[in-house]
């Protein structure tokens, strides 16, 4: 063998010595690599033509991250989960939202998430969590104002034989227990028209007046509340001698059937709405009662067009056979050609008052429908069906008369 075939060829790789083969195998990181040695030229050559006839860069220092103190316990918190295998979370660290350092309260700070039980709270409101009845709001007049805490001692308040202030509230469907506890704590609830403010305290529920936030809790569940919405036709009794239709005709299917209910005001045949029914004697005589003076909405249909100002003579008021009389409010709802409706808002309870003000300024009722007594609306509830009122409804209803 030749001194150049003992040696090796530099354009054939099988000339390497077994040393430089192994060598090259084991340290990939000189041009060799862990396939044979043909592919290793092949791969050198490859790398010559990216690249290798550049300068030779120096690396540049690695800069150390910044590290926020305040952060640092929650960066290894989520470094020891991603050691255990936990998902890390796609949350964003609070520090980087806008304002996120700032003090809460000041402008900029970011408004914390109302929780379980905080004010504002589903949760936390009377009877948040009911299914049935029409979600009001908070109580815009309270039927009496609030006396200074302490101005009566929690011990004249407290009955030994009761039953616990916060248990009372959660069998009425206030909210749970526990959210219970957290209104009587921040001086939500009253009793017999004082602010209890201490867990212990006992009360009679049947004896006792408990209102939160206004709303008044009815304790006594014999206590009926119901919409009826009247159609056309029917006449606003339980009997009637001339055999037409009236109210007991709807509640035959009423699970109410056997209770002796009545009905709050009444609804001339023609007219149709919303008529309350209840056997809550006080409620009815006070939303009934002139002096307190609940607003009942109509809307009103009458022929068109309708001229200004006749809106404004109602609201001045008009003369009738037994006195001067007008409506708290008055709006255009919808105009079509022959026909206007109208919205009209009053709280005087006159027989056919509605009827007999527009028959006095020239524009005859066509069509009549109440769709509101204080706070109770009719929404879409049928025509010639009866509904349980919810108990939030129910606590405004009695708050709209001081109860």
């Amino acid at each position: 063998m030749t001194q150049a075939g003992r040696q090796g060829s530099p354009r054939n790789g099988s000339g390497r010595s077994g040393n430089e083969r192994n060598s090259s195998q084991r340290n990939p990181a000189q041009g060799g690599s862990f396939s044979g040695g043909s592919r290793a030229g092949g791969a050198g050559k490859r790398a010559s033509g990216f690249g290798a006839d550049r300068p030779h860069r120096a690396p540049k220092p690695r800069e150390e991250r910044f590290i926020d103190p305040d952060l640092a316990g929650d960066q290894q918190g989520r470094g020891a989960e991603a050691a255990r295998g936990a998902k890390p979370s796609s949350r964003k660290p609070a520090a980087r939202k806008p304002g996120a350092k700032k003090a809460p309260g000041t402008p900029g700070a970011p408004k914390p998430k109302p929780r379980t039980g905080a004010p504002g709270a589903a949760a936390s409101r009377a009877f948040g969590s009911e299914r049935f009845g029409q979600n009001l709001g908070p109580v815009r007049k309270p039927a009496r104002k609030k006396g200074p805490r302490g101005s009566v001692p929690q011990s004249e308040l407290h009955d030994a034989d009761g039953v616990r202030l916060q248990k009372v509230m959660a069998s009425a469907g206030v909210a749970s227990r526990r959210v219970c506890e957290e209104m009587i704590a921040e001086g939500r609830v009253e009793v017999d028209g004082q602010v209890v403010t201490e867990l212990g305290v006992r009360v009679d529920p049947k004896t006792a007046v408990i209102h939160v936030d206004g709303l008044r809790i009815q304790l006594d569940e014999n206590l009926v509340y119901m919409v009826f919405n009247k159609p056309k036709g029917v006449v606003s009794t339980m009997e009637d001698p001339e055999g037409r239709p009236c109210i007991s005709d709807f509640l035959k299917n009423n699970k109410n059937t056997g209770e002796r209910l009545f009905h709050v005001g009444r609804l001339d045949v023609a007219t149709e709405g919303l008529l309350l029914l209840t056997n809550d004697g006080e409620l009815a005589n006070r939303l009934t009662h002139p002096s307190y003076e609940v607003p009942k909405t109509y809307l009103v249909q009458v022929r068109g067009p309708f001229p200004q100002g006749v809106g404004a003579q109602l609201k001045a008021g008009v003369e009738l056979e037994d006195g001067f009389a007008s409506v708290d409010s008055f709006r255009l709802v919808d105009s079509t050609p022959g026909h206007v409706l109208i919205e009209v808002v009053l709280h005087s309870g006159k027989n056919r008052i509605v009827r007999r003000l527009f028959d006095a300024v020239g524009f005859p009722v066509q069509r009549l429908v109440r769709v509101k007594v204080g706070p109770i609306g009719l929404g879409d509830q049928r025509q010639g069906s009866i509904r349980n009122l919810g108990k939030q409804e129910v606590g405004h209803l009695l708050a709209s008369v001081g109860l």
